[in-house]
């Protein structure tokens, strides 16, 4: 009998997912300098509302990868996904920083349980053999939708204002809620697979046999969870890449505007580029990844040398600072975006070592710790611009970051493997 491609149908339902995620927690930066504008509000405190949706974010992680170990994929992504489109419509009707700060806020409680499920997901639905490449192609759905739809928001800004893109992507959110709802099932209950299929997943060490159970919390789970440094390697590492990426989805529209003084619809055109390049190395270090794997057996080779490779290209960013071109800047810029797309294969990683009945507990600590990246990274970018009036030291701050990451995949994350907890 010849396996029926199921995997494929949910792969689709977490891409389009995962891109109405991002479009919705970064359309606040595309409104960024109409909002700065209208609502009196310095670089400093644009920071602090770029990070006011990480300190939700990063600390709702843990209980919603407890609701997604208890309650299972399919309600947790609904009720996720249509509370975020809730609070993307409401950010709409900001009239001053406290609601703006409370919507965002908001926001990040809501979305919190959204990267575990979809590792959860891959987990359960492929192989290990065809892990990255599907982490990659739902992860790359957080920059091709951004790399496309920019432009179309930016006109939207110019148009009608800041506030249509927020409703634009709220209601874009709360039909996806509904279409999940109706399409998503686990694979013992899916009634589209067949068995083929179920043993061919199972062989590759994915979960389709033991999907239902769940996983009991306990502190000392948690805490022997954090005695591997497994765990600790791969979230300091991804706190690295984090803080490229939060930069690019804050402050950089900021950046083009104010440091390169580019136009506003120009500046829509130019940021497409390095969200398609993050794209391509997103893409790239999926297939590159399953095929060191397939060619060496080892995951710690074809996990680990893209990853590192790509922080490596992310510490390039610092170069736009030596550079008068805005041509050479994008440049630069697309470069980093793309080694920062190669880092997305963490969430692989974590997909190799989360124990079977806890994927959602090592998802929500391995995004707890990466996240604090929209935590620190918006705040110090804002404050060292502030005090500087320049960005040249925030991508010198951001470069050093990334040196940081590489060291931790590299030397800290040890062996890649799948942890055991009695």
């Amino acid at each position: 009998m010849k396996p029926t491609r199921v995997r494929l149908t949910v792969l689709a339902l977490l891409s389009t997912g995962t891109m109405i995620n991002y479009l919705d927690r970064t359309v606040l930066s595309i409104a960024a300098p109409g909002i700065a504008h209208e609502l009196q509000l310095g670089p400093a405190t644009m920071g602090l509302i770029f990070s006011a949706f990480a300190w939700s974010y990063t600390g709702f992680q843990l209980p919603g990868g407890l609701f997604l170990d208890r309650f299972g994929a399919r309600l947790t992504y609904f009720l996720s996904v249509s509370s975020w489109a809730v609070f993307t419509l409401l950010q709409g009707f900001s009239a001053g920083l406290k609601s703006l700060l409370v919507y965002r806020i908001g926001l990040g409680i809501a979305e919190s349980p959204c990267f575990p499920t979809n590792s959860r997901v891959v987990a359960t639905w492929f192989p290990r053999q065809e892990r990255a490449r599907a982490t990659s192609v739902y992860t790359v759905g957080e920059y091709v939708g951004l790399a496309f739809l920019s432009p179309p928001l930016f006109w939207l800004i110019a148009t009608y204002g800041w506030r249509a893109p927020f409703f634009v992507s709220g209601f874009a959110a709360l039909f996806f809620a509904f279409v999940w709802w109706i399409r998503y099932r686990e694979p013992g209950d899916d009634r589209r697979i067949n068995r083929a299929e179920l043993a061919y997943i199972a062989a590759g060490e994915g979960l389709a046999a033991n999907s239902s159970r769940k996983g009991n919390f306990s502190w000392a789970r948690t805490r022997r969870l954090l005695c591997h440094r497994q765990i600790w390697g791969a979230g300091i590492g991804q706190f690295a890449g984090n803080s490229t990426l939060v930069f690019f989805l804050t402050w950089f529209p900021t950046y083009l505007a104010t440091a390169r003084g580019m136009g506003w619809i120009k500046v829509g055109l130019f940021a497409v580029l390095p969200f398609m390049a993050a794209a391509v190395g997103v893409l790239a270090g999926g297939i590159f990844s399953d095929y060191l794997v397939r060619r060496t057996g080892s995951l710690n080779i074809g996990r680990k040398l893209p990853i590192v490779g790509g922080l490596v290209l992310a510490t390039g960013i610092v170069g736009a600072n030596y550079v008068a071109s805005n041509a050479a800047v994008i440049a630069i810029m697309s470069i980093a975006f793309f080694g920062q797309g190669l880092v997305g294969l963490g969430w692989t990683v974590v997909s190799d070592i989360a124990p079977g009945n806890y994927a959602g507990l090592v998802g929500g600590i391995f995004n707890f710790m990466a996240n604090f990246a929209g935590i620190i990274t918006p705040l110090a970018i804002g404050l060292i611009v502030e005090r500087t009036g320049s960005f040249a030291y925030a991508l010198g701050f951001m470069a050093s970051l990334t040196v940081i990451g590489a060291l931790s995949y590299l030397i800290l994350l040890g062996d890649i493997k799948r942890l055991e907890l009695s």
